[in-house]
């Protein structure tokens, strides 16, 4: 006998850093509000949806944002203001439920399969909790009732701004069909190039290819894609969502050459090992076993560059030589100009399992290409 399948939401707050300023100054109100600093070097952190019409986004220049919509009104973030209301919502989210995990300030996914208030289902559970974020913040959130994660996150997205979607078991395979394979997760714009070169472009085409003719063309994601395309997701609600990667980051005032990155390069690997060094506080016997270098080109290409050595990097400077080396795996021209850096440290596992592992990675380093890994993300 199956067991009876969960109820999962995931819950995104609509434009979130946006509607907290147009909430909290009325003059904004109706307005294309972008929260970012001004200048060359800024992104875009939130757009309101008045801003969206004109095409900007998070994550974009916000030059280019000016340019889009130059009657937007741009506003600095204020983070700490965020967070006071993310911690308002999350308070809402546990009256509910205690199964919460957050993936940032402004979204969760809650197991709502049995909750704290029996209400009747996960869509009146779902509406509760919009109405009290409402009520309570005077926001408003959109929300997805799956009976997965990914299928949830998808769904929450599906009448935004301030709507609810639900996809019933029967109905999951149904409602991924007609979608752009870019819709899975981890599908991004390299695999979907790689996709449409067979041919596919919807999550139905995917499934005319079986999952062992995916695996022989991907190999475990190739299976991954397989279980996705028929809306299977076996991941749970973790609440305590294990940390995948450690990372700093800046953009430089001006675009500099490669060679003139180390003492930036070295300042960033002193912030993540700080951050590392509360992780371990937190979580004892986890060991962070890749060294990740990113860089970002003046033309907006980024580049990661990782490195799992023989033994995980014991050090700040160990973790700063290591990323410093890591240029040195950069094969752009030597006058390319570079807007940011980053230094990460990824590849987390128990102690026990990374010292056995690092014991394969030295028996074998030498001749192992594979201890290195370059990824390029144009």
């Amino acid at each position: 006998m199956s067991a009876a399948p969960r109820k999962v939401l995931h819950v995104d707050m609509d434009a979130f850093y946006a509607s907290v300023e147009q909430r909290d100054d009325p003059s904004l109100r109706g307005r294309p509000v972008v929260v970012a600093w001004r200048g060359a070097r800024s992104v875009v952190c939130a757009a309101s949806y008045e801003a969206r019409k004109f095409g900007v986004r998070s994550a974009m220049p916000a030059v280019r944002a000016e340019r889009l919509c130059p009657q937007a009104v741009f506003v600095p973030p204020d983070f700490l203001r965020y967070k006071a209301v993310s911690r308002q919502v999350r308070e809402i989210f546990a009256r509910h439920t205690d199964l919460i995990e957050p993936l940032s300030l402004d979204e969760a996914y809650l197991d709502v399969t049995q909750t704290k208030t029996g209400l009747p289902s996960a869509t009146a559970t779902a509406q509760a909790i919009r109405d009290a974020i409402r009520e309570e913040t005077r926001l408003t959130a959109s929300a997805g009732v799956a009976p997965n994660k990914f299928v949830a996150k998808i769904a929450s997205d599906w009448n935004k701004p301030d709507g609810l979607f639900v996809v019933k078991p029967h109905q999951v395979e149904a409602f991924l069909a007609p979608l752009a394979v870019g819709r899975l997760p981890g599908v991004g714009k390299v695999m979907e190039r790689k996709l449409a070169e067979l041919g596919v472009a919807t999550v139905a085409d995917l499934r005319a290819f079986g999952g062992e003719e995916l695996q022989q063309r991907f190999g475990r994601w190739g299976r991954r894609l397989h279980e996705l395309a028929y809306g299977i997701d076996e991941h749970p609600v973790e609440p305590e969502r294990p940390t995948l990667q450690i990372s700093s980051e800046d953009t430089f005032e001006r675009d500099v050459p490669l060679e003139r990155t180390e003492d930036e390069i070295r300042g960033l690997a002193g912030k993540t090992w700080a951050g590392y060094r509360r992780e371990l506080q937190r979580h004892p016997g986890r060991i962070a076993r890749t060294v990740v270098l990113k860089l970002k080109t003046s033309d907006f290409r980024i580049l990661t560059r990782s490195l799992t050595p023989p033994q995980p990097p014991g050090s700040e400077r160990e973790l700063a030589d290591i990323a410093c080396g890591l240029r040195a795996r950069v094969e752009l021209p030597v006058e390319t100009l570079y807007r940011l850096v980053g230094v990460g440290l990824s590849g987390f596992a128990e102690e026990g399992e990374a010292l056995a592992q690092s014991d394969l990675f030295a028996a074998s380093f030498e001749s192992n290409a594979m201890a290195m890994e370059d990824e390029e993300d144009e």
